[in-house]
């Protein structure tokens, strides 16, 4: 490990002012380009002690990708939420944020930037991601991981939440489980048309042993509308025989699911169990109130910009992809076991 006065002869800097701006010392004043050259070389030289938060904070503009197709619905509201809290992280690390509205204006204006943050599900194909990484190779995605050898990302851990949502039900007695999702895209050397969630769901109910044919509707937008319909369906579908639960996807669709059921005379949860994925505000206010697996939009911004920071201080090569846990908010319409 290189030492205080191998980096300040490395730096051309006194060996005290090496030592303050290292340990961050809240009394020394020193210029951003004096902090940034001995942080830099600190990381260079393979200097352990550096805390996180203090290797990353040099200023740098950065852009948000805003991947994201508006739908007017409560779609949009989480991602108004995730893009409030990732320019407050940004801010916070001394980035200056600018947005960037589709990806060809990222490529065109890639010189005004160390590097990116994306946020929004639109597929990108994979020519434009090598595009992409040829002008911008920093960047980091949200919820989505489209080209892993290329670029950063941080997830929510939508197939572990699956299984424990699976764990969850068969706990309480349900063995008949069915599914309500959307359209999506696994993506990385391969285009497959499937979100991740449908197909854990697939994958943890064939490895547990349950029966889920005929059960698993994963079709269309993650709209209000789109899950009411498939709420309609699974009802007519099986409405001698309804499954003991069905997990949904995402808030948006599990609002419309309740909808239907309760047209359809379903009774939530005496006759079917409901568990959703996001948490959104509106899951308080459902009748009955939804339980739903809450994905911190906080801790996914936080990570995505130390993980942006981290690589551009450290100028890293090898891409790294972090997955963030969820956790059960369980309201009304399904209520563990103890």
């Amino acid at each position: 490990m290189a030492t205080i006065r191998e980096i300040a002869k490395r730096v051309g800097f006194s060996q005290a002012t090496v030592s303050r701006v290292l340990k961050n010392d809240p009394t020394f004043s020193v210029k951003d380009s004096t902090r940034e050259k001995i942080l830099n070389a600190s990381l260079e030289m393979g200097y352990k002690n550096v805390p996180q938060y203090q290797r990353i904070t040099i200023p740098q503009d950065v852009a948000i990708l805003d991947n994201v197709v508006p739908d007017e619905g409560l779609q949009d509201a989480y991602f108004d939420e995730l893009r409030e809290v990732l320019v407050k992280h940004a801010e916070e690390q001394l980035m200056n944020v600018t947005m960037q509205k589709d990806v060809d204006s990222l490529i065109a204006n890639a010189d005004k930037y160390a590097g990116f943050i994306s946020i929004g599900p639109s597929p990108l194909d994979r020519k434009t991601l090598h595009r992409l990484h040829k002008k911008l190779p920093h960047g980091v995605f949200i919820d989505i991981n489209p080209a892993p050898a290329l670029f950063d990302s941080v997830q929510p851990d939508l197939e572990q939440t699956i299984l424990d949502a699976i764990d969850a039900l068969m706990a309480s007695g349900c063995s008949r489980i069915g599914f309500i999702g959307g359209l999506g895209n696994i993506m990385g050397e391969h285009e497959y048309p499937e979100d991740v969630r449908t197909f854990a769901f697939r994958n943890w109910a064939l490895r547990l042993g349950l029966d889920v044919q005929g059960l698993v509707y994963a079709d269309g937008p993650f709209t209000v509308e789109n899950g009411r319909l498939q709420g309609h369906q699974l009802v007519q579908d099986h409405a001698d025989d309804l499954p003991d639960a069905v997990i949904v996807a995402a808030d948006p669709l599990a609002v419309g699911v309740l909808q239907a059921f309760a047209t359809e005379n379903v009774m939530v949860p005496r006759d079917i169990k409901v568990i959703s994925i996001n948490n959104q505000e509106i899951a308080k206010y459902t009748s009955p109130a939804l339980s739903s697996y809450d994905i911190s939009q906080d801790e996914l911004a936080k990570a995505a910009v130390l993980m942006l920071a981290e690589a551009l201080t450290a100028n890293r090569k090898i891409s790294q992809h972090m997955r963030i846990s969820t956790s059960l908010v369980a309201r009304y319409s399904f209520t563990p076991q103890d």
